[in-house]
């Protein structure tokens, strides 16, 4: 689908974690493990409250909050150096079907990421799985001062981008992401790797093999 030169600016932008790569199973498994060192037992329902959030909510949810900041950041870094462990050379596998070839397609429109996702699992799914070419700009949980579902993320990938928000699509699977988007004033696509359809979203799909998604992006540019 080629959507045109003389188009409106239309601004994609993609959370990481269940977007680009299916990797909410090696994350269950990574908190499983590292869990385990502190004798404690992950439960589903804890699984659940992890979707979306920042490694510092989480470790507090798990932990409690009376952990120092040094020893969130620590548990933390911790973990994710365990979920890279446990990927490995597999990102290629984990990659969600179609999203290289979506990527391709819209090379010439202006792309980002906008992840709450530790800054090292950023740069080793991007870089691991040759996408990073792909995206203008990078955004993860760091490089803001509230992670979602504050809009702050987002709205820090739009204004690099030179995107209105009006004019941005954001590409999530987890409730606090598409709060976030809505709260920047986006358009939400749901993808259902993690939940099935996202409230507030324009539309879910399980992938971007959707030809739903095709038609509906289509859409989304006035015409001349």
């Amino acid at each position: 689908m080629t959507l045109g030169p003389s188009a409106p600016p239309l601004a994609l932008i993609f959370d990481m974690d269940g977007v680009i790569v299916d990797s909410n199973p090696t994350h269950r498994r990574a908190w499983e493990l590292f869990n385990r060192r502190y004798g404690l037992e992950t439960t589903e329902a804890m699984h659940q409250r992890m979707y979306g959030k920042h490694n510092s909510d989480i470790v507090r949810d798990y932990f409690g909050p009376d952990l120092d900041d040094a020893e969130v950041a620590a548990r933390g870094a911790a973990k994710e150096a365990l979920y890279r462990e446990l990927a490995g050379a597999g990102i290629e596998q984990m990659l969600v079907p179609g999203v290289r070839a979506f990527l391709e397609e819209h090379r010439a429109r202006p792309m980002g990421v906008g992840s709450n996702a530790e800054p090292a699992n950023v740069e080793f799914v991007l870089e691991r799985s040759g996408l990073r070419p792909f995206f203008r700009t990078v955004v993860d949980g760091h490089q803001v001062r509230r992670p979602k579902p504050d809009p702050e993320v987002f709205l820090l990938v739009a204004e690099r981008l030179g995107a209105a928000p009006a004019n941005c699509i954001v590409f999530e699977d987890s409730p606090t992401g598409v709060q976030a988007a809505l709260a920047a004033g986006m358009k939400v696509v749901g993808i259902r790797t993690t939940f099935g359809d996202l409230p507030g979203t324009s539309i879910n799909v399980d992938n971007f093999l959707s030809g739903q998604l095709r038609e509906w992006l289509v859409r989304q540019i006035p015409a001349d």
